[in-house]
């Protein structure tokens, strides 16, 4: 029989991502991604395909911001059906199926997850299907869902890398507790063969590029902003939404004391792993939302159990329906940017320091990497316009990072501007795109560094705009004529990845 609470909480998640999913402008990461996608490959220096084909394929479909964003809202409504199909996996009845679907829709942080297309969009929907399917197949001895669990696994590989970790610590919990038996069936290991293949492709790619992902990770932590570990939980409670703690909580402990529970032991045990993973590598975040929808569903279950009052039952999810929607502005983009700010004001709030440079950022990074690209490009095409016309079929454009490179790709032909060049990530592995120039437009902050390498140096403009990040404000538009030595020769030393 279908589940109507399941189906209708689906339904009203899609809804609500869909009511904002056409506000500001592209994400940084999904401009870039359509670029990519529109570079058909098996793999890119810091993802695999699955996510840059999805966002090309949706971009063509009519050039929408909401299209891009369509498959991140699928993902948060079908984690939404996911998660109470696990309560009912684990003899939760309907106040259960309540709690945890909705803890699920709202928290704030898979707000944020799905609120752009990005490779961590799916993550938080795939965790959670292969710890159910190994629930599934403890509790019901559904064999196939093993196998299920494998090409749901290698499906994941393929849209981001960071599943190992959360495959290495569920297979700890099973382990440590008797749900080990698991790991003798032939089917799971069946499972483990098919993710293999279908994530090969990427893997391969990788190791034909010497593991430019590697080399990311390796080099994360010159942009990441380090946090105490403390701090970094406590943080965890308010993205989630401090009164979704007590259902997060009860899941982390209550399959030590509940009979009915004790298969998913091991789940309990993989947050555990995950998050002291997690912050040991002063991983985001976010990096740890991926392991909350099941404990939340293991979590609803214990409730309804301990709170035989639906009065009371209805009572904390009004509370816990008011407090997302006080916080869901800071995670979709509800509100126009100065109405934003202004509420982060009211409610006395700085924007999150993600990364290094966001401490004078106005806006939450997220947001502020959905503005300012067409002022940008606009300003660079301003620039370039001022070249003579014989100087200019000579001139390329050579930018700071991806997003800037994507940008002038995606809006930059309106314009008459040439494709981007860039040493950031999957742009430093195309190269010159088989562009010589004998000069370049360079935006950069210090255009001074540029000096050495021309016979002339001049700067036609510098970027900004209001609602972007900071460092994208404030960075000169330079001409450098006749670059000496050339840049194919050059190259080597623009590239980097980060």
């Amino acid at each position: 029989m279908r589940d109507r609470i399941a189906l209708a909480l689906a339904a009203v998640t899609l809804a609500f991502h869909m009511a904002f999913a056409n506000r500001y402008d592209l994400f940084r990461d999904e401009l870039y991604f359509i670029v990519c996608g529109q570079h058909p490959a098996f793999g890119y220096a810091d993802q695999p395909p699955l996510v840059p084909l999805l966002a090309a394929g949706a971009y063509a479909l009519g050039a929408q911001t909401w299209l891009v964003r369509l498959p991140s809202a699928l993902a948060a409504a079908a984690l939404v059906w996911l998660v109470i199909a696990f309560v009912r996996l684990l003899g939760g009845r309907n106040g259960a199926a309540w709690l945890a679907g909705i803890a699920a829709a709202f928290a704030p942080i898979f707000l944020g997850l799905t609120a752009t297309l990005n490779t961590t969009s799916f993550e938080p929907l795939a965790w959670t299907a292969i710890a159910y399917a190994l629930v599934r197949a403890i509790v019901l001895d559904d064999r196939r869902a093993l196998l299920v669990a494998g090409v749901i696994a290698g499906v994941a590989m393929e849209a981001k890398y960071a599943l190992p970790l959360w495959l290495i610590a569920l297979a700890i919990g099973l382990l440590l507790t008797p749900q080990r038996r698991l790991l003798a069936r032939r089917e799971l290991w069946l499972g483990v063969a098919v993710a293999v293949a279908i994530a090969a492709p990427s893997l391969a790619w990788q190791a034909q590029h010497d593991w430019p992902f590697v080399a990311l990770i390796r080099n994360a932590g010159l942009k990441d902003a380090a946090v105490a570990p403390l701090a970094y939980m406590l943080n965890q409670v308010l993205i989630l939404n401090p009164l979704a703690a007590p259902l997060w909580i009860a899941g982390l402990c209550a399959p030590f004391f509940i009979a009915e529970l004790r298969p998913a032991r091991f789940i309990a045990i993989a947050y555990v792993v995950t998050a002291a993973a997690t912050i040991a590598g002063d991983g985001k975040d976010y990096y740890l939302a991926p392991a909350y929808p099941a404990l939340l569903a293991i979590g609803a279950v214990t409730a309804e159990r301990a709170i035989r009052s639906s009065v009371a039952r209805t009572a904390y999810v009004a509370a816990f329906i008011a407090l997302s929607a006080l916080i869901a502005p800071l995670a979709l983009p509800i509100l126009p940017p100065e109405a934003l700010i202004g509420y982060e004001r009211a409610l006395h709030l700085a924007p999150q320091q993600q990364e290094r440079g966001d401490a004078s950022t106005a806006l939450p990074s997220t947001f502020a990497d959905m503005l300012g690209w067409h002022d940008f490009v606009h300003q660079v095409a301003v620039a370039y316009d001022t070249i003579a016309p014989a100087d200019r079929a000579a001139t390329s454009i050579l930018v700071d990072n991806y997003g800037e490179a994507a940008a002038i790709d995606l809006y930059g032909p309106a314009y008459g501007l040439p494709p981007a060049l860039s040493g950031h990530n999957q742009y430093g592995l195309w190269g010159p795109r088989g562009q010589t120039p004998r000069n370049i437009l360079r935006v950069q902050n210090n255009p001074e560094k540029l000096r050495p390498y021309c016979a002339q140096m001049r700067v036609l403009a510098t970027t900004e705009s209001p609602y972007a990040r900071a460092f994208e404000n404030g960075k000169a538009i330079a001409l450098c004529r006749d670059l000496h030595p050339p840049l194919a020769q050059l190259w080597p030393d623009l590239v980097f990845l980060i």
